[in-house]
C-alpha cells in the first residue's frame, strides 16, 4: 500500500470546511472556477458545492479550438452531478487575435496565454458575481512548478493545493467524481493529444512517493536512495522543486520597514471587525 493512502473522510470534512469557513470571513457567499472536465477541477467543484451549495458555485469551461471536445463533454457531466452553474466561454477569439501578431509562437508560449487568458476570465466572473475564485492545482503541481503562473496558479482559495494527486484520486472516489473523469489521463488540455505524464517525463504515482518522502518526511538524498529511488531521478525532482520557487510565493517585496507585506504582516482579517 502507498504510504500516501489517506483518510478520505476526514480529509472531506476538512476541505468542505475549510471552503466554507473561508468564503464566509471575506463576507461573499459565492465561488467560480474553471471546470476543464479533468479531476482536480472536479474535485473543487464537488467540494464547493458540498460547502456552499450548488447554487452558488459557478463552474467555467473555457475551451480552445483545440481542446478536445471530450473535456468539455466531461465538465457537463461533473457540473450536472452536483448540480452546479455552468456556462461555456471560448477563447479562441481573444488569444488567436494575439498570436496573429506572432505566429511563430511555440507551445510554451501559447499554452501560457491559454493558462492566463482563463484566469481572466475567471477573475472578471468574481466581479460580476461578487465571488471568489477557487484554485485547482494540486501539491504534485505545485511542487514540480507544472503550472503557469498568474493562469491556472492563481487564485483567491486553493482547497487542493496541499493534497498530491494521488490523494486527489483517492478522495475523488469518496466524493463520487464521474468514473470517466476519475479514470481518464491527466491533461492541461492546451495543445492536441497532449498529456501531463507524457509532457514531464514520469508518472504521477511516481513522483508522489518521491515528493512525500523528500518534502513532508524530509528524508535526505541518501535516505531517498536507501529505499529505492535513483539518484538521477531524485536530483531531477529538487531541482524541478528549486528552481519553480518563484511560482509558490508572492512577489518578492525589498524590506524597508518594521513591518513588511506578507513578511511581517500578513492576516489583517484577525483584528476583526
Amino acid at each position: 500500500m502507498s504510504i500516501l493512502s489517506a483518510n478520505t473522510q476526514l480529509l472531506r470534512q476538512i476541505l468542505v470546511g475549510f471552503v466554507r469557513d473561508e468564503v464566509r470571513k471575506v463576507g461573499v457567499k459565492k465561488v467560480v472556477l474553471g471546470l476543464s472536465g479533468g479531476i482536480d477541477s472536479a474535485l473543487v467543484v464537488f467540494i464547493a458545492a458540498e460547502a456552499l451549495g450548488a447554487k452558488n458555485v459557478h463552474a467555467i469551461c473555457m475551451p480552445y479550438k483545440t481542446s478536445n471536445p471530450e473535456s468539455e463533454a466531461h465538465a457537463r457531466l461533473v457540473a450536472d452531478a452536483c448540480g452546479v452553474n455552468f456556462s461555456v466561454v471560448p477563447i479562441t477569439p481573444m488569444v488567436d487575435s494575439y498570436f496573429d501578431m506572432y505566429p511563430d509562437a511555440d507551445n510554451m508560449r501559447r499554452g501560457n496565454k491559454m493558462a492566463r487568458e482563463r484566469m481572466t476570465i475567471l477573475f472578471d466572473h468574481s466581479a460580476l458575481l461578487l465571488a471568489l475564485v477557487l484554485g485547482t492545482s494540486n501539491k504534485t503541481e505545485l511542487l514540480l512548478g507544472y503550472g503557469t503562473l498568474f493562469g491556472d496558479m492563481a487564485s483567491a482559495l486553493n482547497p487542493i493545493g496541499d493534497l498530491y494527486k494521488s490523494q486527489v484520486w483517492q478522495l475523488s472516489e469518496e466524493m463520487g467524481i464521474p468514473r470517466e473523469v476519475i479514470d481518464k489521463k491527466p491533461s492541461a488540455d492546451l495543445w492536441a493529444g497532449q498529456t501531463d505524464e507524457e509532457e514531464l517525463g514520469f508518472s504521477y504515482r511516481q513522483v508522489d512517493e518521491l515528493l512525500y518522502r523528500m518534502v513532508d518526511l524530509r528524508m535526505t538524498r541518501d535516505e531517498l536512495a536507501e529505499v529505492g529511488f535513483e539518484l538521477e531521478f531524485i536530483d531531477s525532482i529538487y531541482s524541478k522543486i528549486q528552481n519553480s520557487h518563484f511560482k509558490r510565493r508572492l512577489p518578492v517585496i525589498a524590506k524597508v520597514s518594521n513591518r513588511t507585506i506578507d513578511r511581517d504582516f500578513r492576516y489583517s482579517r484577525d483584528w476583526g471587525k
